[in-house]
C-alpha cells in the first residue's frame, strides 16, 4: 500500500506529479484558505506526510492526530508555525526549503527601502489622482538619499549577505551588522560589513534592515526603546518575520516622526495589519508578503518540499530536515 501524503493548501502540478511519480498516494485540498488547527488534524489522521504552507499552523494537536506521521514538510524557508520541538517528541521531521528565496527576497529589501526613501508609492498615486502639475524645486515627494546612506542589517544569514552585497557593490552604502553569531573576519572584508552591537547600530543607521529569524528572543525586537534609539531620519524595513516589530509602538513612532518612514513585507499578526499602520500614508510602505514571490522561486520552493516528503517516505534522509538530531528519518 503507497504511504499517503496530504498537502493542505494548492500546490504546482509539476510537485503534486513528482510525488505521485515516485509512487505516493497524493491527497491535494485545493485551496489557497488555511483550513486551521481541527481541519489539519482531520486530513493528518491516515497520513504519513503532510506538506503544508507558513500559513498552517502545525501544532501539537495536529501532530498527536496523525499516528503514522513520518515528515512534516513546509513549502517555506520559514518554520515557526511548525511546534519543532513537539514534532521531534512524536518522532516527526521537520523539513523546509532553504537556499531558494535569499535573492529574491534581498531584491525586494531594497524595492522597500527605495519606495519608502524615495517615496515611490506617494508619488505613483500623486501622478494617478492628476496633481501633477509641473516640476517644482520643493515639491511634496521630496525623500530621503539612498546612495552613500549608512544600513544597519540586523541578521547576517543568506538574506542579510544578499542585502549587504547590493548595498555596499550597488549604492555605495556604509554596511554594519548586528547578528548573533558574528561573522568571520575574512566574510567581513568580503562584504565589506563591521559588527555593531544592536544599541550601536540602531543610533547609527539611515536605515535599519530586519533579517533574523522569529524565536522567543527576537519577538519585538524593535519595541519602543529600539525605536528611540533610532535617528528621526531613519527608515526601518522588515522582510523577515512579522512579529520581530512591536507595530502598535512602530505606528507611534511613525506618527510622532520618531523616525521617518518604513517599509514592510511582513506582520504581526498577518494578515492582518495595525490600522494605524494602514492609516499613514508619507513614507510608509506596505505589502503583502512578497518576498519569495517570483514565478521561478514560489516553483522551486513547491518542489524542493516535494522532494522532501518523497525523500522521507522513500528511506532516504531529506536534505532540508530542521529537527536531524531528534528525528531518524532513514
Amino acid at each position: 500500500m503507497p504511504a499517503t501524503v496530504v498537502v493542505s493548501q494548492s500546490l504546482f502540478p509539476e510537485s503534486i506529479a513528482l510525488m505521485r511519480e515516485s509512487g505516493l498516494d497524493v491527497v491535494v485540498r485545493d485551496s489557497d484558505e488555511p483550513v486551521g488547527g481541527e481541519g489539519l488534524a482531520a486530513m493528518v489522521a491516515d497520513a504519513d506526510a503532510l506538506l503544508c504552507q507558513l500559513t498552517d499552523a502545525v501544532d501539537e494537536s495536529v501532530l498527536a492526530a496523525g499516528p503514522r506521521l513520518r515528515v512534516v514538510a513546509t513549502c517555506s524557508a520559514g518554520f515557526d508555525h511548525i511546534d519543532v520541538a513537539a514534532a521531534s517528541r512524536h518522532g516527526v521531521a521537520v523539513t523546509n526549503t532553504p537556499g531558494v528565496l535569499h535573492e529574491d527576497t534581498a531584491d525586494l529589501t531594497f524595492a522597500l527601502i527605495l519606495a519608502s526613501a524615495r517615496r515611490v508609492v506617494e508619488g505613483d498615486a500623486f501622478v494617478r489622482a492628476g496633481r501633477f502639475k509641473r516640476w517644482t524645486l520643493h515639491q511634496e515627494q521630496l525623500g530621503l538619499p539612498v546612495h552613500g546612506a549608512r544600513l544597519g542589517i540586523v541578521g547576517m544569514g543568506q538574506i542579510g549577505r544578499a542585502v549587504a552585497r547590493r548595498a555596499a557593490h550597488g549604492f555605495g552604502m556604509e554596511v554594519c551588522y548586528h547578528s548573533r553569531t558574528r561573522l568571520p573576519a575574512d566574510i567581513e572584508r568580503e562584504l565589506g560589513v563591521r559588527h555593531l552591537s544592536f544599541e550601536e547600530l540602531l543610533g547609527e543607521s539611515d536605515v535599519v534592515s530586519l533579517h533574523a529569524p522569529l524565536t522567543p528572543a527576537t519577538h519585538h525586537l524593535v519595541d519602543d526603546a529600539a525605536l528611540q534609539r533610532m535617528k528621526p531620519t531613519a527608515i526601518l524595513v522588515n522582510t523577515s518575520r512579522g512579529p520581530l516589530v512591536d507595530e502598535a509602538a512602530l505606528a507611534r513612532a511613525l506618527g510622532s516622526g520618531q523616525i521617518a518612514g518604513a517599509g514592510l513585507d511582513v506582520y504581526e499578526d498577518e494578515p492582518r495589519v495595525h490600522p494605524d499602520l494602514l492609516a499613514l500614508t508619507e513614507r510608509v510602505v506596505l505589502l503583502p508578503h512578497l518576498g519569495s514571490a517570483t514565478e521561478k522561486t514560489r516553483r522551486q520552493m513547491a518542489e524542493i518540499a516535494a522532494t522532501n516528503v518523497v525523500a522521507a517516505l522513500t528511506g532516504d534522509v531529506p536534505p532540508n530536515v530542521v529537527n536531524a538530531e531528534a528525528v531518524d528519518v532513514g
